[in-house]
Parts: C-alpha cells; sequence; structure tokens
C-alpha cells in the first residue's frame, strides 16, 4: 500500500524584483502538521532584499490553524521590524481576523520569585499562621457582637427575635440528631463498659466499671462526643449555608435593605445551637448509661439494680454539672467558628469546600482544645 501524499506548505516571492513592490506568495495547508518545509527556507526567503511595501498573499492557503496563523503574523511583524509596511492580500475574512487578533510578541513568563534566605523560609508560613489566627480571633469576637446588637437592635425596634427562625434551627440541629447521637452514645457507653469490664476482671473489681463508665461518660465523654458530633453535622450545614449565600451575594441584599446578615442569620443559629448542644448531651448520657448497663448485664452479670446503686454512690451533681457547664461554649464556639468560615467563602465552589472541611476542623479543634482547659481548671479548683 502507498503512502499518502500530502501537500505542505509553500512560500515563494511572485513579481520582478526591480521595483518598490513584492509578493510573497503562500500556497498550501499552513497547519501544525505540515509547516516543516516552510519553516526551514523561512530565512532565506524573507531574508532577500526587498524594498518598498510587501503584498503577503495568503489567497492560495488552502487551510490555516493557529501555528500557521502565528507563522503568517511572525513574518509580517519581519518585515515591520526591517522598515517595510507587510499587508494581508487575499485569503478569507476568519483567516484574515485571526491573523490580524495575534499580538505581536508572546508575553514572556514572569520572572521566578527569588529564592528566599532558609530562615525566613522556615519561619514565614509560622508567621502566616500566626496573623491568620489572630484574623479569626478577631472575626470571632466581630460576629459575637454583632450577633448581639443585630439581636438588640431588632427588641429595639419592638420586632424581637424571631421565634420562627431559632424553632427552626432547633428541629435541624437538635431534632433530628437526636438518633444518631443517641446510637452513637449507646455504643460508646457499651464499648467503655465491654473493654472496662475485661481489664477490671483480673483484679476482681468489675463493679468499678459502673464507676468507670458514670464519671467518665457524665463529665467528658457525653459533652465532648455530642459536640464532635455537631460540629459536624451541624457546623458543617452552618457554614454551607451562609457561604452558599454569600456566593450569590444574599449577605449584600441583606445589607441594602438595611439588616444586619449577622443578627438575621447566626444568631438565630447560635441561640438553637446553645440550646440544643446541652439537651442532645443528657440523652447521650441516657443512652450511654442504658448501652453501659446492657453490656455490664451481658458480660459481667451485673443487674440493671446493683448497676444503679452503683451509679448513685459513684456520681453526684458535681459530676453531672461539670460536663454540663462545658455544652453551652462549646455550642458557642461551634457556631462562631462554622459563621466565620461561612463568611470567609468566596465565589468559587472549590472555596465553598474549602472553608467547610476548615470549619469542621477548627471547631473540633477549638472544642478538644476547650474540654482541655475545662479539665485543667477543674483539677484546679477541685471540682
Amino acid at each position: 500500500m502507498k503512502p499518502v501524499n500530502q501537500d505542505s506548505a509553500k512560500i515563494e516571492w511572485a513579481g520582478s524584483s526591480e521595483g518598490s513592490a513584492r509578493t510573497l506568495m503562500f500556497s498550501g495547508p499552513w497547519t501544525n502538521a505540515s509547516l516543516g518545509p516552510v519553516i526551514s527556507q523561512l530565512d532565506s526567503v524573507t531574508g532577500e532584499n526587498a524594498q518598498g511595501d510587501v503584498a503577503l498573499d495568503i489567497s492560495g492557503i488552502s487551510t490555516m490553524d493557529m501555528a500557521g496563523a502565528w507563522l503568517v503574523r511572525r513574518i509580517s511583524i519581519g518585515f515591520a521590524q526591517r522598515g517595510q509596511k507587510a499587508s494581508l492580500a487575499g485569503g478569507s475574512d476568519t483567516m484574515i481576523e485571526l491573523i490580524e487578533e495575534l499580538p505581536d510578541e508572546v508575553p514572556k513568563p514572569a520572572p521566578a520569585a527569588p529564592k528566599l534566605p532558609i530562615f525566613e523560609r522556615l519561619f514565614s508560613p509560622l508567621g502566616r499562621m500566626t496573623v491568620d489566627l489572630w484574623d479569626d480571633v478577631l472575626a470571632m469576637l466581630y460576629v459575637i457582637g454583632s450577633a448581639v446588637r443585630g439581636a438588640q437592635t431588632k427588641i429595639n425596634r419592638g420586632s424581637g427575635i424571631s421565634p420562627a427562625a431559632v424553632v427552626n434551627q432547633l428541629d435541624h440541629m437538635g431534632v433530628r440528631a437526636v438518633p444518631i447521637i443517641t446510637l452513637m452514645s449507646f455504643l460508646i457507653g457499651a464499648i467503655i463498659a465491654q473493654q472496662g469490664a475485661f481489664q477490671l476482671r483480673y483484679f476482681g473489681a468489675e463493679i468499678f466499671v459502673v464507676d468507670l463508665v458514670g464519671i467518665l461518660q457524665l463529665r467528658e465523654i457525653g459533652v465532648l462526643l455530642t459536640a464532635i458530633m455537631i460540629a459536624g453535622r451541624s457546623g458543617s450545614a452552618i457554614t454551607a449555608e451562609i457561604g452558599s449565600m454569600k456566593m450569590r451575594e444574599e449577605i449584600d441584599a441583606l445589607k441594602v435593605i438595611g439588616l444586619n446578615p449577622i443578627g438575621v442569620l447566626v444568631f438565630p443559629r447560635l441561640v438553637a445551637l446553645t440550646i440544643a448542644l446541652p439537651l442532645l448531651t443528657i440523652i447521650a448520657n441516657f443512652a450511654a448509661l442504658c448501652g453501659a448497663a446492657v453490656v455490664s448485664n451481658i458480660y459481667s452479670g451485673i443487674t440493671y439494680s446493683v448497676f444503679l446503686s452503683r451509679l448513685h454512690e459513684a456520681i453526684d451533681y458535681s459530676t453531672l454539672a461539670s460536663g454540663m457547664i462545658k455544652a453551652p461554649f462549646m455550642a458557642l464556639i461551634i457556631g462562631v467558628v462554622a459563621a466565620v468560615e461561612g463568611m470567609k467563602v468566596g465565589g468559587s465552589a472549590e472555596s465553598l469546600g474549602f472553608h467547610v472541611t476548615s470549619s469542621v476542623v477548627k471547631s473540633i479543634f477549638v472544642v478538644i482544645l476547650v474540654d482541655a482547659l475545662f479539665a485543667i481548671f477543674y483539677s484546679a479548683i477541685d471540682f
């Protein structure tokens, strides 16, 4: 089978060399695959001493792509740099428009940034993180202040806080979270009781698994895991809702009509979280104790009456209060961090996803940090 002979691009002078004007003829397909012969003879053809104007006749070009248009533009610029006027002749309007729209030269890439000293490369990320942390703290304080001020402004106007908005958020953040919180806490309580019973069995002290579960769940695990679950469930939802409103410029619309976006959007969510998280913590504590009672009965033979009796001896009101006091603070932190990240969302879906992820990570981190600070404080005051 013989290979197919494809035409290649051609360029040649036409007309007499005498006089002030000459015509440079272009023919064939001026595409990326057929420009090889032209490029090899380009310097010899365009380097001829032609005086006066030069007409670039592209009527013989059958097809042209961007590579061919760039080459024609380059030839035209070459004549212009030698003081000769080069004009296009013939060809379709599309070809001429494509050639004329190309710039005179390709923009040069920006120079590479100078290599920074090793000290700056090591500590500049730490400095940026410190500045970003300070900006986040200021933004959180601004959100808290704006939320309170927005609520007070409404009260002074006689409209008050919208109960419907708070109840709606309570339904989303509290009521609908009951099943998952109950299941998670039941399993956590069962796991703690099972592992505790297996370890205490070696010392003949399986009954103390009730003390372990009761104190650990009521003081630490109950409120902490509930707050982490709410941070992942409701905190991400708050960031996504406010962020999508920011992308659609609904936040700006609220400002235009004279409303405080923080007071309108954030304050009801903060109130709902502050109410819902302590209630969910109570439900989580009951579910975890139920799970621990079931497992203790199955694995250790501890009856439910013995479990309740031992639980009454192991805990007191301070044990319950030490966990419940943390709940409003954690709820406030989750809501404020989620609102701040939502207000940072830009105009792209990538920005929305980034800030939703950042909201969950920051909320969980700060919640754990606050729990640790409370634990240190309780130990210091012997509570």
